[in-house]
């Protein structure tokens, strides 16, 4: 405690310190994005959990001189207030009644000339427009710094990872870079950009089908990327460059011109001194810094077009996916067989229980890693939506507690993620309850037909109607898309009220992920990886076409934890057909694996559910 309460005092003398900041600054903002603006990042960028205490994959806190504050989403509630400390930070709850945003708070608790300070490779150009946009009126002034102050505090950062490259075959990507590239400018002609810049990690590693590791649990590598319509560069620590590497980006077919990492400012300065009336594509994702190289004039904005090309997954990229999540599957299905027989003896808990599924895993071909730290949780630390076991709150697994467990592999051949919640005793009338509603959203979700392109948005509501109706409801996305060998979270697409999405396109993939939480007590969530598959209807409405979803995660759903009489006749079949495909599918892939005992886990999970009257 004492620690960081040094933290934040060295920090408001950096906040201070004219030779670092110029005018002293009212507050500092401390975003949880790296320079990429990463969901995920290395650990060497964890500047506001190393501030914070705060471990969650969302938030931003503000620094005052006499107050810390910290914004995080409804998933992340209960996880904040369980790791920050009190005496020094207040919890926003975004999504509460009355609670401002950070926006809102700058502008009514600081004074008129406040100056606002921020590292501007931190925070999106958009995230600084609307900033911006609600401190017009009020005299503030949002200033970037070009030291980052948390740095500066921050005695024992780790360094950044640098480790080596790996080139995906075409049997993994199912096209070629040049290919890409081609598709790419197509893109760019209509938009009339002569430039395109790239920062996102994940789309570099897609159109390079290049995947790295320099953040934990994501393929992904440090680097930028220019394409132009006659040439392509890439910026990266050129000391990574293997002969393989080099090979593949500079084949028969190719070239691609590698530069230093942080050389794409001057690159691109260059570029525009030769071609000053050249359009530069850069999404406003990208980091005011990035953007900000680039001349109002000359600036052509809006979504990345990889974006649209990474997330409508070619045939051989599907086909892949859904190998992985068989895979996956089969280890999911074994660890499940393995806990019935272990948790009653009584030693397992979370980290142990978590270690072993990671260790089936493993025994799966082409698995690389986990996509997402194991989220193994047991009785109440269930009710906490992002939780993962340290060795302060490792819990042990029980008779008497429900256990939810959401997991994830990067497979060379696709990523999966997939939530069971299961008992190993005997669920309370409560729990089952609760458990059958968001198996009816699950489904529901999962059985809906809808118009091509049509926001996922506006089919969230189905996953939500039956705890709706019951004055239930979870403070989470339903469904967020998944990359291929690429990150567990992944855009534009996805199922959100939170934001609207570009849209759902077949070939897309996403998750399928209601649940529900007690807290202090017990949480619950279904989790399917489903693709977006077109849909043979009887008619073609607007002749868009229409839509459904394929689940491709094939573990089965416990039987004991639902009540038949609350589900359909309708649901009652869709839940049986998918049990039958789990046992066709994964259960061959056990016998081939010679996993018999499991295979008759699998047999008894999967019977039928008689039809209820």
């Amino acid at each position: 405690m004492a620690l960081m309460y040094q933290v934040l005092e060295r920090l408001r003398a950096c906040m201070r310190n004219e030779g670092i900041v110029g005018e002293p600054l009212a507050a500092y903002l401390v975003p949880t994005d790296d320079a990429h603006q990463s969901e995920y990042i290395a650990e060497c960028d964890k500047r506001r959990a190393y501030i914070t205490g705060f471990t969650g994959s969302a938030g931003i806190a503000v620094v005052t001189n006499d107050r810390a504050l910290l914004w995080t989403d409804g998933r992340y509630h209960l996880q904040a207030s369980q790791q920050i400390d009190p005496t020094m930070w207040t919890l926003m709850k975004q999504g509460n009644s009355g609670v401002p945003s950070v926006a809102e708070w700058l502008s009514k608790e600081l004074p008129s000339d406040a100056r606002i300070g921020f590292d501007p490779y931190l925070i999106s150009e958009a995230l600084y427009k609307s900033y911006d946009e609600a401190l017009e009126y009020t005299g503030q002034q949002l200033v970037a710094i070009a030291t980052n102050l948390v740095d500066e505090v921050w005695s024992d950062r780790p360094p950044r990872s640098a480790g080596p490259l790996m080139v995906l075959p075409l049997r993994y990507t199912g096209r070629s870079v040049w290919e890409k590239v081609g598709d790419v400018r197509v893109k760019m002609a209509k938009k009339g950009a002569n430039v395109l810049i790239i920062t996102a990690l994940d789309e570099i590693a897609w159109l390079f089908n290049l995947r790295g590791f320099d953040v934990p649990y994501n393929p992904v590598f440090f680097a930028y990327s220019l394409v132009t319509t006659t040439s392509v560069c890439l910026f990266l620590d050129v000391d990574r460059l293997t002969p393989d590497v080099y090979q593949h980006l500079n084949g028969e077919s190719m070239m691609v011109d590698i530069l230093p990492y942080n050389s794409l400012s001057t690159h691109l300065s260059i570029m525009l001194h030769t071609n000053p009336k050249w359009k530069i594509w850069i999404s406003d994702k990208s980091s005011c810094a990035m953007a900000s190289l680039v001349p109002k004039h000359n600036r052509v904005t809006g979504l990345s077009p990889i974006q649209m090309l990474k997330a409508v997954k070619n045939e051989t990229e599907l086909q892949g996916m859904r190998n992985a999540q068989l895979r996956d599957s089969c280890a999911v299905c074994e660890y499940l067989a393995w806990l019935e027989g272990e948790v009653p003896k009584g030693y397992l808990t979370e980290i142990t229980a978590a270690d072993k599924l990671e260790a089936l895993r493993r025994e799966q071909e082409d698995f690389v890693s986990l996509s997402f730290p194991t989220i193994s949780s047991s009785g109440p630390n269930g009710a906490i939506i992002h939780y993962f076991p340290t060795p302060d709150t490792d819990r042990k697994l029980s008779l008497d507690e429900l256990y939810l467990c959401d997991s994830g592999g990067q497979y060379k051949d696709g990523t999966t993620d997939v939530t069971r919640t299961v008992h190993f005793g005997t669920p309370t009338d409560k729990q089952k309850e609760a458990f059958t509603y968001v198996l009816k959203g699950h489904i529901a979700l999962c059985s809906v037909v809808f118009p091509s392109k049509l926001q996922g948005v506006r089919i969230e509501a189905l996953a939500r109607a039956p705890l709706w109706s019951v004055g239930l409801d979870y403070k989470h996305g339903t469904g967020h898309g998944v990359g291929a060998f690429l990150n567990v979270h992944e855009g534009p697409q996805g199922i959100n009220q939170r934001w609207a999405d570009e849209g759902l396109y077949a070939g897309m993939v996403v998750t399928d992920e209601p649940g529900f939480y007690e807290d202090g007590e017990f949480g619950i969530r279904i989790e399917n990886v489903v693709i977006v598959k077109n849909a043979d209807t009887k008619y073609n409405f607007g002749g868009g076409g229409y839509l459904t979803f394929e689940p491709i995660t094939l573990v089965p759903i416990q039987n004991k934890m639902m009540i038949p009489q609350l589900l359909t006749p309708d649901e009652i079949e869709w839940l049986n057909r998918y049990n039958a495909t789990c046992f066709d599918k994964v259960g061959d892939l056990l016998l081939q694996q010679g996993k018999m005992d499991v295979l008759l886990w699998l047999e008894r999970e999967t019977e039928p559910i008689e039809p209820i009257g």
